[in-house]
């Protein structure tokens, strides 16, 4: 009984040695979980026991400092966590966002006079009134009450004058007395406080252990892609304190710049032997969360797509009928999109260099306009992943000459400012690529309400498994899609009368209650069936042509025509809009090309870097 009891005593010393830190920094966890979850949203489940075994580890390790070290470590400590509070509650009240990799990245960028003007602003009533002021108002009672009883830890109390409530004695305590007292820790112990504490760990520990360990992988994960994949699966690491995010968002910036050092090693000495202007102005166009089975292109029921089928009709636009998506992840497709390397071929996609790069080097003028990869602080952890390497400084300047510097509600924004772009420097070579918003979730969310023709009830006689709900998600997403035909149909009409070639692809597929599958969106599990792959990962494809084109360049016209039918990933884009540029380089690789005489069209197509799409996929659908 007293090796248990000594035990026991063992338990309980991080906390008598840290309690009123210990009660502080709970108290603080719950507050900032409380602060920043939505209203629609549940705190985190596990708070209460996670947060006590955090704490609970990290007073151990205080425990075990000597006492005069403890002191001032513990007070550091405290601070830190306070301020990282702060930040956290301050940017969620503000931006939306708790602390993330964008929001270190955008903090990183900020000058002198921006910082002292965010300072300001974080003194004014507003935030002193609002969530922010609750962490400052923990901090105070902390430092009050530390305070208080530093100073009378050192005083006798006469036994005439003890309080009415004891505390408890020894360093770290809310308050020690000369005299021996009962106090709640004592009465705490006496009724097997300690064991209950001890319990209460070993619970904490079993149920915080999932959440630890998909902490661990996340924080050890080599690359800011890993970090992505892990983000989308349902037992991603929850970080639901301010601390655990910044932690996070250090990490991922830190991954984030090793891949930037190897695409600028990869920039440093590009080679473009000769170039001759093949195509004058070349288009591409991105499109987002799109498959064939919306599209009346492809045999979509609904009018989805009634100007790209007339385009099609007229003989200048040539649809592919076999193309997929290396991932159904955006800013992986970008990744491989925009990178010289090819799926299958050794080394990352960070280790080649970027095709924008290739056709600046040429001569090229080159314009990005997207609706989605633009710094901002309210921007997920996939966005973050996707255009790093797009909106970094040194990188942009050397892919783009001209892009634009805000977001719109809705694409046709794009159309203006590509406008506005091209009413100068009309003469030059162009590459233009636009990222669109596309049919991103929420559907809803990505047409204007005057441009909605579909509604539930045109899915009643044929979606009859769908409840009205479903079917009201569908016509949102089939006006998205019919939406989306618009904007591409408005990019060609600005390039008619110009000897102009325009490609449009998706970045990937999406599923909107598809047969019998019951979801929206896309899912993010390691393993790939066909239905997965035929849903997420096939996208339509095609290249439009303008009148002038064709007449003057009736070799690309006819090989453009004739590959309408051959197997294609788009990681082997960049080789086709090199070809299309007439751009002479080693980067260039005749193989990858899909209109040219030499293109292999049984380079297997590898989905998420781990699966054939062509053995998954059944022989009647070849």
């Amino acid at each position: 009984m007293k090796a248990l009891g000594r035990f026991l005593h063992v338990v309980g010393l991080p906390l008598r040695r840290n309690v009123l830190f210990f009660v502080a920094m709970y108290v603080l966890g719950v507050y900032c979980a409380w602060a920043t979850t939505p209203a629609s949203k549940s705190i985190y489940s596990n708070l209460w026991l996670e947060l006590l075994l955090d704490l609970y580890v990290l007073c151990a390790v205080l425990a075990l400092l000597p006492r005069r070290v403890r002191r001032w470590v513990r007070g550091v400590v405290a601070v830190v966590l306070y301020v990282v509070a702060v930040a956290d509650v301050y940017c969620y009240s503000h931006f939306g966002s708790t602390i993330s990799p964008t929001m270190l990245l955008l903090v990183g960028e900020t000058n002198g006079r921006e910082a002292g003007e965010f300072l300001h602003s974080m003194v004014s009533a507003n935030v002193l009134l609002g969530k922010v002021g609750g962490v400052l108002l923990i901090a105070l009672l902390h430092g009050v009450i530390g305070f208080i009883t530093s100073h009378i830890s050192g005083l006798s109390i006469p036994s005439g004058a003890r309080p009415p409530v004891a505390f408890p004695k020894g360093e770290g305590s809310i308050m020690s007395s000369e005299r021996k007292v009962t106090t709640p820790l004592s009465l705490w112990r006496g009724v097997g406080g300690e064991a209950v504490l001890l319990a209460l760990l070993v619970w904490a520990a079993v149920a915080s252990w999932p959440n630890k360990k998909a902490m661990h992988t996340l924080f050890t994960a080599d690359t800011i892609g890993r970090v992505e994949h892990l983000l989308t699966r349902a037992d991603r690491a929850n970080l639901y304190v301010p601390v655990w995010r910044l932690a996070f968002s250090i990490q991922a910036n830190r991954l984030a710049a090793q891949q930037i050092t190897q695409l600028t090693h990869a920039s440093t000495d590009l080679r473009v032997d000769s170039c001759d202007f093949r195509s004058p102005d070349i288009v591409l166009i991105i499109g987002e969360s799109f498959g064939p089975h919306h599209s009346q292109q492809y045999g979509y029921r609904m009018p989805t797509t009634p100007r790209q089928l007339k385009r099609e009709k007229s003989g200048l636009l040539t649809r592919y009928t076999d193309v997929v998506a290396p991932w159904n992840l955006t800013s992986f497709v970008f990744k491989n999109i925009f990178s010289m390397h090819v799926v299958g071929e050794q080394g990352e996609w960070c280790d080649r260099p970027l095709f924008p790069m290739l056709f600046r080097k040429a001569g090229y003028r080159v314009r990005f306009l997207t609706n989605q990869f633009l710094p901002k602080a309210k921007e997920e952890v996939y966005d973050f992943s996707g255009g790093f390497f797009l909106n970094h400084e040194e990188l942009s300047a050397k892919m783009f000459d001209e892009r634009n510097v805000r977001l719109y509600t809705y694409d046709e924004g794009l159309l203006d400012e590509y406008d506005r772009m091209a009413s100068a420097h009309a003469q030059q070579p162009t590459l233009t690529i636009f990222h669109l918003m596309g049919q991103h979730v929420t559907y809803r969310q990505r047409y204007p309400r005057d441009r909605q023709h579909f509604d539930a009830d045109d899915y009643k006689e044929w979606r009859t498994e769908l409840n009205e709900r479903k079917r009201r998600s569908v016509a949102e997403y089939d006006n998205a899609v019919l939406y989306n035909d618009s904007i591409v149909d408005q990019i060609c009409r600005r390039f008619e009368n110009r000897e102009a070639v325009v490609i449009y692809m998706p970045d990937h597929g999406e599923e909107c209650y598809e047969e019998n599958r019951n979801f929206t969106c896309r899912r993010h599990s390691a393993a790939i069936d066909y239905k997965l792959a035929k849903y997420e990962f096939q996208i339509p494809f095609w290249i439009w042509c303008s009148r002038s084109y064709v007449k003057k360049n009736p070799e690309v016209y006819r090989q453009i025509v004739e590959s309408k039918n051959r197997r294609l990933m788009t990681d082997a884009l960049p080789h086709l809009l090199l070809y299309l540029g007439g751009i002479a380089s080693p980067e260039y690789h005749a193989e990858y090309n899909v209109i040219a005489d030499e293109y292999n069209e049984m380079r297997p197509r590898i989905l998420k870097g781990t699966t054939d799409y062509d053995r998954l996929r059944p022989a009647n659908e070849e």
